[in-house]
């Protein structure tokens, strides 16, 4: 299973921090050449820096998943210079500003909203074109508790991350026919740049948390690996969750001698 990610060619958003970063760097561990994209140049660059140094090959993409060219142009970078394209992983996601609905600034909400929801649909709307023609793909959604749960200062969030689902739903009812796997993540609590402002907040349970639950974003990023591997067409056009007792000890037993570290 490992050895089918080998040769393979990944996209990978909000790839500058985090569960991207580290997807990034996992994947190209088990031999995938990725395309990491975001927004912050110099992240980027340090990441590709990084991931050469490590035998593997990355060409980066500077851009805002809020604007669909960003996809459309990632996409087609990953077949220019890897001469494929095989997953989309549709990781970019805000949660500031952390508010209660009436003291929420609009153009803020508005911007997460873009980001955790138009991103995903603009990422299945460049893909799955491309995967529809070649027969195959795999697109991993990151999705998160928050999407079937509501909680205080998370209206963005939480509303975004539902809508993100339903797409993940929906695509998967179009074009699992096609040879294409649509598949959601949700990986709890991930020791991130998040926790912090989630934790400044101390707005609902979730800031509450001790820092020593979070899991560190290495966990997710073999999660997806684990499904672009073969194993997300049984949780296709739902959430595979970590949460879930046992799956966490799935994943990493099937990776434990192949982690980037």
């Amino acid at each position: 299973m490992i050895n089918s990610l080998l040769n393979k060619a990944a996209v990978i958003t909000g790839a500058s921090t985090g569960i991207g970063a580290q997807t990034a760097k996992e994947l190209s561990a088990l031999g995938c050449k990725v395309i990491p994209v975001a927004r912050n140049k110099e992240k980027l660059a340090s990441l590709k820096s990084e991931i050469i140094k490590q035998g593997g090959l990355a060409e980066t993409y500077a851009g805002d998943v809020t604007k669909y060219e960003t996809l459309t142009e990632s996409i087609e970078l990953c077949l220019s210079t890897f001469g494929r394209f095989d997953f989309l992983i549709n990781n970019a996601g805000l949660i500031d500003p952390i508010s209660k609905l009436a003291t929420s600034d609009p153009l803020a909400w508005c911007q997460a909203a873009d980001t955790n929801y138009k991103g995903v649909y603009f990422g299945l709307r460049a893909a799955l074109p491309v995967m529809q023609q070649q027969g195959h793909g795999v697109i991993v959604n990151i999705s998160s508790g928050a999407a079937v749960s509501s909680l205080e200062g998370w209206s963005h969030y939480c509303s975004s991350k539902a809508a993100a689902l339903s797409l993940t739903k929906c695509a998967h009812k179009e074009y699992a026919e096609d040879g294409i796997t649509i598949v959601g993540l949700s990986p709890g609590t991930v020791a991130t740049h998040m926790q912090t402002a989630i934790k400044k907040s101390g707005l609902n349970p979730v800031s509450k948390l001790d820092p020593s639950v979070h899991i560190s974003p290495t966990i997710p990023a073999l999660a997806i690996a684990w499904l672009c591997a073969g194993n997300g067409a049984r949780y296709a056009g739902a959430d595979f969750s970590l949460k879930e007792d046992g799956n966490i000890a799935m994943v990493e037993k099937t990776f434990a001698k192949h982690s980037a570290a």
